[in-house]
């Protein structure tokens, strides 16, 4: 149960950690005095703990491991002196009486009679000096700037308990320490002074010997402290701003979570996120003390604020975590039926060889654990002495090296409806254990290390950015970290931008809503495909996401070929091209027998997908060569609407059925010259279109007659700021490794809203504004009968106010259009400048899939289209 700190007795306390690289450098510690003095401003007293300077530790550590070899613990010693002195002289110090200190107490330690057999308590000893020098050096630094800052030793006020069954290792080098907010600490202390520098990583055990808090250390020491304080807050100050919803390594647009509960951000820091450590979570939790994490760098950066939980927060998934080197053990044995004591008997086994179990999963005859390397010792030796033991009642197997994938956040078993999609990510790989956490905060997929750094960024993707969409600007998803650290790769200006007084006035002697489009940007993002992909021999433009008759044009001038799904739309090739030769291919699906006769009469390239054109209508294809479209398995995309693979999407000949189709083509004497599989829209996975062009070329060599490979579209264009754009070169390079590899075969591509969807704008005048309470709303003369995308896929477009470009963003508002559906929502919580009556909004992104979709609902007109 947690206290109010704010009524808590004594002075206003705040508890600011900093890690080993924040106090490596001058100008590291010139930022921690301004961020002290900061909070003195603000009338608060602070705590400032400190980890030892950047590596220290390690030395010390390998002093430790060497501790029988004098000379090399000498020379390591020589090292950290050096590192030590250096950094004095950095910080300008003078008197080096009480650094110097430190050092020769090192010196002592190397000659202690301890030092020989490694003892634990010498050990410790050893480990806490990194800390004591760091603090020592940053206390004389800091007064130095005129910040008056006492040093505190960690050990007289932090006192380990040892935990149960806890071992002589754990009891010295991993304690831990009970805290309860103290109120005559506070008062003490604040009557001593203002600001106080002590150590994190280190405490006293009832004898008064040093201990160590292990991993994490520092972080716990800060949290102990602030339990102890009741302080108003703990920040954790280190190299990065938060917590994210992803590892930002692997997942450049992972956002910033800028506030989590207690659980929540202990669960991601357990399943794999190293900016904090999970024993640094429950201190402050007990005591009811929030915790930051800060940017030192940036420290006007909001980071991630973790406090107790909201009690009506929703379900939602927060961040996608992964951990490598994972080890599982499998036991097996009809024996364990019903058998009282089993479990108890092997878990007794992992005991006994210091192994501690993370994730476990049971069946009638087997059970099968994991092993987390950072947790333990994991190496051969220790492995077949647990076999060893284990064979004796079971069959064991151990599966290594594995990686361990989490989705973490509150409510997951709420949110298995919603798991469709991951599930056929997981469905392509080899899953050798599924965990649901009983704590209902994560569900973990355990799989070959080799492909869990890939799935990240496609579950994330998933999961991840949808959920961020979904609560815009509602505090819990921040900057993605590419846009945090200005590291997105930099978009083309849009050409919208340079032409804004056109637009205007094209709104403003004409109606709204229009559609305005770019035939420039359409040819250069021709170019771009045609230009970077070398491997693509044939390309086709998907005429559904745009069939303006100058597109068109403007497309097949480009040499791209079109494809069409409809007989509706090679009536408008025809009418559009006005009898030039172009090369049609035509894909149709669940269509009418005269549908693809329509097609075979204007010489298109037939696609089929289904085996009931060839049971019911193989006269119509007798003698004739067709292409065939499969379903591989899986579909990809940004929304579960746009993904056309797997069972659940309704394209494609299911893999089981290809040799019944097979039979089928021979029987009618169709020739399969062509293998099609497109899976999906908006990705922005360049490793995507390789995988499908293997699969392909895999089956095709079994087919026999096939000459090309269709490997679909779906090239993604990022919508939002924090999306790095499809990278071209690499889809290139993927293609080009396969094609090598299956020369024999054309390559074709079939892109679409890659080509036209940045050519495209719907400007829209502001109609009227109302305010609900807290929700504002701007009401403009397009709806979702003119743009459905953001209703059917909560798809996300840019929205601009036009009319006043260059003022700055405002409140956040929602943008709706007329129609009498609550669902007629284009834009939710956008920042705009101050939307006016007659104001003209533009909606970017639209030139795909945009009129083509239009509709007269309501009976309002559509919008009028332009081509500049």
């Amino acid at each position: 149960m947690g206290i109010d700190n704010a009524s808590a007795p004594g002075a206003n306390w705040v508890v600011v950690k900093f890690g080993g690289t924040s106090v490596s450098t001058r100008a590291r510690w010139d930022k921690i005095a301004a961020i002290a003095k900061a909070w003195r401003a603000r009338d608060r007293h602070v705590l400032i703990v400190v980890s030892a300077l950047s590596g220290t530790t390690d030395k010390l550590k390998a002093i430790c491991d060497a501790h029988a070899d004098a000379q090399k613990c000498t020379a390591v010693a020589a090292e950290i002196a050096l590192r030590h002195r250096a950094m004095f002289a950095e910080l300008g110090l003078s008197d080096a009486h009480s650094s110097d200190g430190w050092l020769a107490r090192l010196d002592q330690l190397l000659d202690d009679a301890r030092c020989v057999q490694g003892a634990l308590s010498w050990q410790a000893d050893v480990l806490a000096l990194g800390e004591l020098m760091s603090s020592t050096l940053g206390a004389a630094y800091l007064n130095s700037l005129g910040l008056p800052v006492r040093w505190l030793d960690a050990r007289e006020h932090l006192l380990s308990e040892p935990l149960p069954n806890q071992n002589a290792w754990g009891r010295y080098l991993s304690a831990s320490v009970p805290t309860a907010p103290d109120a005559q600490l506070r008062t003490h202390l604040a009557a001593l002074g203002e600001v106080f520098i002590t150590q994190g990583f280190m405490a006293r055990n009832d004898e008064g010997e040093t201990v160590i808090l292990g991993r994490g250390g520092s972080d716990t020491s800060a949290s102990y402290f602030g339990a102890l304080l009741a302080a108003e807050k703990v920040e954790i100050w280190t190299d990065v701003a938060g917590m994210f919803s992803a590892n930002p390594r692997q997942v450049p647009n992972a956002r910033l979570l800028a506030r989590l509960d207690y659980e929540e951000a202990q669960e991601i820091a357990t399943t794999g996120a190293k900016v904090l450590h999970p024993r640094c979570i429950n201190p402050v939790r007990e005591a009811g003390v929030p915790l930051a994490i800060k940017d030192t760098n940036y420290p006007d950066l909001d980071g991630t604020e973790i406090a107790a939980r909201v009690a009506d927060a929703a379900p939602s998934v927060k961040a996608i975590s992964s951990r490598s080197g994972i080890t599982l053990i499998s036991m097996e044995s009809i024996g364990m039926w019903q058998q009282v004591g089993f479990l108890a008997d092997v878990f007794e086994q992992f005991k006994r060889h210091g192994l501690s179990i993370d994730l476990v999963g049971t069946a009638e005859t087997n059970v099968t654990v994991s092993l987390d390397p950072t947790e333990n010792l994991v190496n051969t030796d220790v492995l077949s002495a647990l076999c060893a033991d284990l064979a004796k009642v079971c069959r064991v197997k151990v599966i290594a090296p594995c990686a361990a994938i989490t989705m973490v956040g509150r409510g997951m078993r709420s949110m298995l409806h919603k798991l469709s999609g991951v599930l056929a990510e997981f469905g392509a790989v080899r899953v050798h254990l599924i965990s649901q956490s009983s704590n209902n905060l994560n569900l973990t997929f355990v799989v070959d290390e080799g492909v869990g750094a890939g799935l990240v960024p496609q579950l994330h993707d998933l999961m991840i950015k949808a959920e961020a969409m979904r609560v815009e600007d509602a505090g819990v998803f921040g900057p993605s970290w590419s846009d945090l650290y200005k590291k997105s790769l930099v978009q083309n200006v849009s050409w919208w931008r340079a032409r804004c007084d056109e637009l205007l006035e094209l709104a403003r002697t004409g109606t709204t809503p229009r559609y305005v489009y770019d035939l420039a940007c359409v040819r250069a993002q021709a170019q771009a495909l045609r230009g970077t992909i070398k491997a693509v021999d044939r390309w086709f433009y998907a005429i559904k996401a745009n069939s303006h008759p100058a597109i068109l044009r403007e497309i097949a001038a480009q040499g791209f070929g079109l494809e069409c799904v409809s007989p509706g739309e090679l009536a408008r090739v025809r009418e559009a091209l006005n009898g030039v030769a172009v090369d049609l291919l035509y894909t149709l699906n669940f269509a009418a027998r005269e549908d693809y006769a329509a097609g075979i009469a204007q010489g298109a390239r037939i696609t089929l997908d289904n085996l009931h054109p060839l049971v019911h209508w193989g006269d119509l294809f007798g003698g004739r060569e067709i292409e065939l479209r499969l379903d591989l398995g899986i579909g990809r995309g940004h929304h579960d609407k746009v993904k056309t693979g797997g069972a659940q999407s309704k394209f494609g000949l299911a893999l089981d059925e290809l040799p019944e189709f097979q039979r089928l083509a021979v029987q009618h004497g169709v020739r399969i010259v062509g293998l099609h599989a497109h899976l999906g829209s908006g990705i922005l996975n360049a490793a995507h279109w390789k995988e499908v062009h293997i699969q392909l070329a895999s089956l095709a060599e079994k087919i026999g007659s096939v000459r090309a490979l269709n490997i679909g579209g779906g090239f993604g264009v990022p919508a939002r700021a924090d999306e790095a754009p499809l990278d071209l070169a690499a889809v290139a390079a993927g293609l080009d490794e396969v094609k090598t590899a299956y020369p024999q075969f054309e390559l074709w591509s079939e892109p679409g809203r890659y080509l036209v969807a940045d050519a495209g704008v719907l400007l829209a005048r502001v109609t009227q504004t109302k305010c609900k309470g807290d929700v504002h709303y701007v009401g403009v003369d397009a709806g979702m009968h003119n743009l459905i995308r953001p209703a059917l896929y909560e798809a996300y477009h840019e929205i601009v106010n036009l009319s006043r470009l260059d003022e700055p963003a405002s409140g956040l508002v929602q943008i709706v259009g007329p129609i009498c559906e609550s669902g007629d929502v284009l834009g939710s919580n956008r920042r705009l400048s101050t939307p006016q009556e007659g104001d003209v909004l533009l909606i970017a992104q639209a030139g795909a899939y945009g009129a083509v979709m239009a509709s007269d609902y309501n009976l309002r007109g559509r919008a009028t289209e332009t081509v500049l």
